[in-house]
């Protein structure tokens, strides 16, 4: 069933979230420490937080709420700062450790969330160059040009990224990897789960799975693997408004034999 045409209040928000995301990333590059200098605070095991992830997410929060003081906002730092039926959801900086250590593979990311359904999201990863932007009916592109999930048929010809975070035992993770792998797939991991959801809707990768994953993650890549083709397991439905749980994120051609090695259902 098609997504109905996005509505006039959807597309201005659309239309706003361009210049203000470029700015954000405008800001996250100055701020970005000197390559090797690591200037993170740990929150966690492997989990780290930099002075520009509190300053992205202060400024967009500032300037959405400025513009449309009726939504809410919810960032991975502050948590759930105002509430409303469109509610914007922002992760400053996904890749934080990348960020920090001066390589290349961060975005920040910002969905926007109409009740629990996701309607529009953007990613801007400024050292790649690359913006994505979909919106719920209306498609979603790659710097402008239209973007498809690969069509990958056989496993064994697929590129699979199992996202790792420090919240998962060890065991675990390498079960999920070994069951993965055996289907002859390509294993990555690349450190910026926005980012990899981003690459299985733009087809240069025809999977993503990991264990536990947070709300600000996923909430803008969710759009664009729903408007691309691919398939995704019901993160929202299944707990993810509220805590850290699974995803995984397929090209159609794969999916099934993905969720059968995973273990996790698709939508």
């Amino acid at each position: 069933m098609n997504a109905p045409a996005p509505s006039p209040a959807l597309l201005e928000r659309v239309r706003a979230m361009q210049p203000l995301m470029q700015e954000a990333a405008a800001l996250a590059m100055r701020m970005r420490p000197p390559a090797g200098a690591f200037a993170a605070a740990q929150k966690g095991a492997q989990d780290w937080v930099t002075e520009a992830d509190g300053a992205v997410e202060a400024f967009l929060a500032a300037r959405i709420g400025e513009a449309f003081p009726e939504d809410g906002f919810q960032g991975e730092e502050g948590g759930e700062a105002r509430q409303g039926q469109l509610r914007w959801v922002v992760d400053p900086i996904d890749g934080t450790s990348n960020y920090a250590r001066g390589r290349p593979r961060w975005c920040v990311s910002l969905g926007l969330l109409d009740g629990n359904e996701p309607v529009a999201g953007m990613l801007v990863a400024p050292v790649l160059g690359e913006t994505f932007l979909a919106v719920r009916g209306g498609g979603a592109t790659l710097n402008g040009a239209p973007i498809r999930a690969a069509d990958t048929t056989d496993p064994a010809r697929s590129m699979v990224e199992i996202g790792w975070g420090s919240r998962v035992a060890q065991q675990d993770y390498l079960s999920m990897s070994d069951r993965i792998m055996a289907l002859g797939v390509a294993p990555r991991c690349g450190g910026c789960g926005a980012l990899a959801l981003a690459d299985v809707a733009c087809g240069r990768q025809d999977g993503y799975v990991e264990i536990s994953i947070n709300l600000w993650d996923v909430a803008a890549a969710l759009v664009l693997l729903g408007e691309t083709g691919a398939r995704v397991s019901p993160f929202l439905r299944d707990g993810g408004l509220h805590g850290a749980i699974p995803i995984l994120a397929a090209a159609p051609g794969v999916a099934d034999a993905l969720s059968a090695a995973s273990g996790l259902a698709l939508a």
